[in-house]
């Protein structure tokens, strides 16, 4: 009796790990370097880069993870996570994030990690739920990599402030064209050896004369447009990642040959790339080192769940509900990917 009654709690105890727990949703996990997987994830970069109105553009790094559930009545949900890196395009510059360098841990490399989940309906993804933040690599480990590296600095620290205006007043100054006005200081690093301050900024376009302008107070900006791959008319809103140093330095220091500023593909001369302007970055925290990309993307609830109902961001992680086959012990997907660039 004891033996038959203890049969029957195997039996009872075999049932209760076999048996799906709720509506038994069931998920496929690829491989985190197939091609779709990275269809997928390329698909959200383009969504992080085409959405983020200031800052830098950001390339795929690496996939960390992959679930795709099936979406009623049709499509498929792709729930995935990846890794990315800032690039040195700005978002304003029209060059494919491919053939964007990356930011070198020398350069102090800023990092991001996203969460995403896409719809796909015929072939074609779309973005449902995106989540990301980023950040920079400590001080500790760019010092590893070069012991005399400039760290990033807050972008609004007074001498990135003054570097910025100094360099735009001389830029002013040298311009026959219209007189520009600072929009964003993109990126700042102090530099320790000679002590110096490396500051990227965009500027756009008014309705004053360079040789003309006493009082910024008096012209008003160009009124705004989307960024273009065509030249435009001279005269036009512009933005110029531009770079300086010494934050000391007078402000009728050269900083790059001035001139009439088309934008669309960009003008590179010796310290200046110029590009379209295209939108006015909404308020940001003051005391920042980097345009974090949490500000943008908290979560875009456009789609439905794998199931069919409504997409919450907290509750979609939480439904990860294998079939009956899967507690057969299947073979996990590697993942995460291969690494594209480097880990910060």
């Amino acid at each position: 009796m004891k033996s038959l009654v203890l049969l029957l709690c195997f039996a009872q105890l075999w049932g209760c790990h076999s048996a799906p727990h709720g509506p038994g949703l069931i998920y496929r996990q690829p491989n985190c370097d197939d091609p779709e997987t990275e269809e997928a994830a390329l698909v959200a970069i383009d969504y992080i880069n085409q959405n983020f109105p200031w800052g830098y553009k950001h390339t795929l790094n690496q996939i960390d993870e992959v679930k795709v559930w099936p979406r009623r009545p049709f499509g498929e949900m792709f729930e995935i996570e990846i890794d990315t890196l800032e690039t040195t395009c700005h978002v304003l510059d029209p060059t494919p994030v491919a053939q964007c360098s990356v930011r070198q841990l020398k350069e102090h490399a800023v990092e991001g990690d996203c969460d995403f989940q896409l719809l796909k309906v015929n072939g074609k993804f779309s973005v449902a739920y995106a989540k990301c933040d980023s950040s920079p690599d400590s001080a500790e480990d760019v010092r590893k990599v070069c012991q005399d590296c400039p760290l990033l600095a807050p972008l609004n620290d007074t001498r990135v402030v003054h570097a910025a205006e100094a360099a735009l007043t001389a830029f002013n100054a040298q311009n026959n064209g219209s007189n520009f006005q600072l929009e964003e200081i993109s990126r700042a690093q102090l530099v320790p050896l000679p002590p110096s301050t490396y500051v990227e900024f965009t500027i756009s376009g008014t309705d004053c004369v360079a040789k003309e302008a006493t009082e910024a107070a008096n012209c008003n900006l160009l009124a705004k447009r989307p960024a273009t791959s065509q030249p435009q008319p001279e005269g036009a809103n512009e933005a110029v990642p531009t770079s300086v140093v010494d934050a000391d330095a007078p402000a009728s220091s050269p900083v790059g040959a001035p001139g009439p500023l088309p934008s669309g593909s960009p003008i590179h001369t010796r310290d200046h790339s110029i590009y379209g302007f295209a939108a006015a970055p909404p308020v940001l925290p003051l005391h920042r080192a980097h345009y974090d990309l949490r500000h943008i993307f908290m979560g875009v609830v456009s789609l439905g769940s794998p199931s069919g109902e409504a997409l919450h961001p907290r509750k979609i992680r939480s439904v990860v509900q294998p079939s009956v086959g899967a507690a057969a012990g299947p073979v996990v997907p590697p993942c995460p990917g291969r690494v594209r660039h480097f880990k910060v």
